[in-house]
């Protein structure tokens, strides 16, 4: 059994590391079960096998950087930054939660899991970038806070936004009221996550000189997009067509990112998605990254994290139910 003690700066109050009643500390001993840690003033100890301590010594550095670095801990901090340490990954829990993408009005923008840092890299270092993957896990907010930073530091001169609307196949004629009232239920989501990231005044005079446009799909066709950073969002409802309409409205100087959940196509169950087939058509192409999120991802409430892979895990049961129904013998199948 080894034994580690760590001492703990004195202008840092230990329950910023510890946690209100040792809280992390529990975390931390039910996820290192062969580790037991000790706090006594600002000393920490740690009691177990020299791997076990190795990591949770890791760990606890780590949490003094993101500390130092002016970011609080926090019960979903600890758990997500057990969950790196414990993956053995590239990413440090300090190089994650310190990565600061954005701040507007006392709000930081940064990704959360090794995953989300390893999807903003990639924006930073390809022209095209697909992030992949279920709800809540930041795909598009991260890429929308990718598009301010980059206007803001002038490395683009407007920002596009674009989505598919789904439900009408981009026919919006039966929607009540004026063309900006038929498409607002569609980009919503992208006007609110706006809101986050930029100040409410500068949203209406930004959109009215062109510098942050929104607007259908559809209003893409025949256009080229030059020293932009345009998001597709909700690329799976999108058409093998309309994907290749998209991709090559790209411009010099300019960045896309397309963002999709393969697992919530809205589009007509005969109609192909376009999101699911760009990989097997692109992968291997220099300068355009795939980035896949999951579940460990979801930076919403812990129950969405559940909730997605109790679907995915229904689906795949279903999906090998109606396998087994196919490959019947056809005299065991039944008749009715």
């Amino acid at each position: 059994m080894d034994r580690i003690v760590l001492t703990l700066p004195s202008d840092i109050p230990s329950v910023a590391l510890t946690g209100p009643n040792d809280s992390y500390i529990r975390a931390i001993e039910n996820a290192f079960k062969d580790v037991a840690i000790t706090v006594r003033g600002n000393e920490v100890i740690l009691r177990g096998s020299a791997d076990g301590t190795e990591r949770v010594k890791k760990l606890m550095q780590n949490f003094l950087a993101v500390v130092r670095a002016g970011q609080p801990l926090s019960d979903d901090a600890v758990r997500r930054s057990i969950a790196m340490i414990l993956s053995d990954g590239n990413e440090t829990p300090a190089e994650v939660l310190t990565l600061n993408i954005l701040s507007n009005r006392g709000k930081t923008i940064r990704p959360k899991t090794s995953n989300q840092k390893k999807y903003v890299d990639a924006i930073d270092k390809h022209t095209v970038t697909f992030g992949i993957g279920p709800a809540g896990t930041g795909k598009t907010y991260l890429a929308m806070a990718k598009a301010v930073q980059a206007l803001q530091a002038k490395q683009v001169n407007r920002i596009i936004l674009t989505r598919p609307a789904v439900e009408a196949g981009e026919r919006l004629g039966f929607l009540p009221g004026t063309l900006h009232e038929k498409i607002d239920p569609y980009l919503r989501p992208l006007f609110d996550a706006l809101h986050d990231m930029l100040d409410p005044e500068a949203i209406p005079r930004l959109m009215a000189s062109g510098t942050i446009e929104v607007a259908p799909l559809a209003y893409m066709r025949g256009r080229t997009l030059n020293d932009s950073f345009i998001i597709l969002d909700e690329a799976q409802n999108t058409s093998p067509e309309q994907m290749k309409m998209f991709l090559t409205r790209l411009g010099f100087s300019s960045k896309m990112v397309v963002t999709g959940d393969i697992t919530q196509i809205d589009l007509p169950t005969h109609q192909e998605s376009g999101l699911s087939i760009v990989r097997d058509i692109l992968e291997g192409i220099d300068d355009i990254s795939f980035m896949d999120l999951t579940s460990e991802d979801v930076v919403r409430h812990r129950l969405v994290s559940e909730i997605v892979d109790a679907y995915g895990r229904f689906d795949s049961a279903e999906g090998n139910r109606a396998n087994r129904r196919v490959n019947k013998p056809r005299s065991l199948r039944s008749d009715r």
